[in-house]
């Protein structure tokens, strides 16, 4: 599936602070940045920051993409998951609470979260959770975390 460039602008500064506001701990990765555009696109529109696309609207609302948390040290809700479920996290599948290790104190159901190996602390994917982050970890069984953006996909290869 490729991504289809419709249009690119410029976007004016009271929607860039709704964004901002969106975004929640993720709001930084807009400060200071002079060229912040929306690039409308199909499947996903993007707003490119100086060029990038470190943010993407899915389902009208703003994700950071891995390359943004790669680039920028972002101080986020993190979900760490076993080297065993790594193979599946980067063909996209959600996450599993039996995969997963640990969590940043304060991860509630609807958080955007980052996912992470439990070996060198890479990002590997965001989501969203669907759980806390104590039932994360406590449960044996279930769905954690639906996968929105992996290392990989579509999002982590489009170039403009």
């Amino acid at each position: 599936m490729a991504i289809k460039v419709k249009k690119r602008n410029f976007l004016k500064k009271k929607k860039i602070k709704e964004i901002k506001a969106e975004l929640g701990e993720y709001g930084d990765l807009l400060q200071g940045k002079k060229n912040v555009e929306i690039l409308e696109a199909e499947p996903n529109s993007f707003i490119l920051l100086d060029g990038e696309p470190y943010i993407i609207i899915i389902d009208d609302k703003p994700f950071p993409t891995l390359k943004a948390a790669l680039a920028n040290q972002i101080e986020a809700k993190t979900v760490t998951v076993d080297m065993g479920a790594i193979k599946f996290v980067s063909n996209g599948a959600d996450i599993m609470s039996p995969g997963i290790v640990d969590t940043t104190q304060g991860v509630e159901p609807g958080d955007i979260v980052l996912i992470i190996d439990e070996t060198h602390g890479k990002p590997l994917a965001i989501g969203i959770s669907l759980i806390s982050g104590e039932e994360m970890i406590a449960n044996e069984s279930g769905k954690a975390v639906e996968t929105k953006h992996y290392v990989g996909d579509d999002i982590w290869n489009f170039e403009l």
